[in-house]
């Protein structure tokens, strides 16, 4: 699996249920790099997203403790699934897998919260992350990948040059890490 995320320096990736900071640049990276993907996320990521419901062009799987959640919208092009457990989605995976030929290593992507990325982290073989440049005020977290690029677990793969949101005067930069 891959996983993708927007991180400010201290590696926080939210505030109050919501983003940091809304960079149509990363938006558009995001959408571009999972669009007929599968995405893996929790409850409280998926009412963060603007209409809090599936994305257009992708399979969500959403983690939620409500076995009768449903979610406010849904896109006409965009499939939800909701499970409850690591088995549960494990086994809509190979579901996939079999009726829609995903492949686990190069369609699905975790994409948060905090909890999602702890728990998917030893099953994660690549690490997409929207770098910004500035430092912000966070209560989630995503663990600091460069402690593990220094110990040998994992090594940078590419980084983009430095982008500039034209509004905000925000930089930042995509990085890939990989096992």
């Amino acid at each position: 699996m891959k996983a993708i995320v927007a991180t400010e320096k201290n590696w926080g990736i939210g505030k109050d249920g919501g983003l940091l900071m809304h960079l149509p640049g990363d938006l558009r990276f995001f959408k571009e790099q999972t669009m007929g993907k599968v995405l893996i996320m929790g409850r409280k990521t998926l009412e963060s997203l603007p209409g809090s419901g599936s994305l257009p062009g992708r399979t969500t799987i959403v983690f939620t403790s409500n076995k009768a959640y449903e979610p406010k919208k849904l896109t006409p092009d965009g499939k939800l699934i909701i499970v409850s457990s690591f088995d549960e989605m494990m086994t809509q995976l190979m579901l996939l897998e079999y009726t829609d030929g995903i492949d686990a290593e190069e369609d699905v992507y975790v994409a948060g919260g905090q909890s999602i990325y702890e728990m998917f982290m030893p099953y994660t073989s690549e690490f997409i992350v929207t770098r910004i440049d500035k430092q912000l005020e966070a209560d989630v977290y995503f663990p600091n990948l460069d402690k593990y690029v220094a110990d040998g677990q994992l090594k940078i793969t590419w980084e983009s040059e430095t982008q500039t949101d034209e509004k905000t005067g925000t930089t930042y930069r995509f990085v890939r890490y990989a096992r």
